[in-house]
């Protein structure tokens, strides 16, 4: 009988918890909707696009895929005159490990200007690059760049944090190799709400910067 009960209370958190991850997933799916775009042909212009960092490779030492598209994708918005200015936001925890600076290079390689670059050490999380795109770098509007489920959590979280925001989406990968980060989606999706309940704020503010 205990066992029965154990089992019990186990599944109805387990339906529980399902519940709200399909509902945080739908509210964010739904309100992204016609914000983010693959198409350059649709995607209205901004001054600056928002470069959401990554790492450059994984684990096993291979490049990032998520990285490649997103420095691609970027790099295409600013030779299409869709953007004039590119932030580029993540996290930049050590010495060994810099986001922002490693992008930067990228993209000077792919050919975007220096000056056009301006960078966000602070970009440990999401939110962080959002809040920080609005309140260091003085921001009203932006075109963030990422893959398409990212794009719409940061659209989400942009503008309930008053910044107005569309989304160009980098290339993605399937599933089947993008498994993981697919579902720690999901639950990042959660800790949105979860954030905006208790008014969570950027590690980090810092000085003005303005882009121009």
């Amino acid at each position: 009988m205990r066992r029965k009960k154990v089992l019990k209370i186990s599944l109805i958190l387990f339906l529980i918890m399902a519940l709200i991850l399909l509902i945080c997933n739908t509210l964010i799916n739904s309100f992204a909707e016609g914000k983010t775009f693959t198409d350059l042909s649709d995607i209205p212009s901004n001054k600056v696009g928002l470069l959401l960092g990554t790492s450059k490779k994984i684990k096993n030492g291979n490049p990032n895929p998520y990285y490649t598209y997103r420095i691609a994708a970027a790099v295409t918005l600013y030779k299409e005159n869709k953007i004039n200015f590119i932030l580029v936001s993540g996290d930049n925890g050590s010495i060994y490990y810099n986001e922002p600076n490693t992008m930067k290079k990228d993209l000077i390689t792919a050919g975007i200007p220096s000056e056009k670059i301006f960078l966000d050490y602070a970009g440990f999380r999401t939110l962080d690059s959002v809040v920080r795109a609005k309140e260091v770098f003085g921001l009203k509007n932006v075109t963030i760049i990422s893959q398409k489920f990212h794009n719409e959590r940061a659209i989400y979280i942009a503008e309930k944090k008053g910044l107005h925001a569309i989304g160009y989406n980098a290339k993605d990968i399937s599933i089947k190799s993008g498994l993981r980060v697919q579902l720690r989606e999901y639950f990042a999706r959660v800790k949105v709400f979860l954030d905006l309940a208790f008014k969570t704020e950027p590690r980090f503010y810092g000085d003005k910067i303005s882009i121009e």
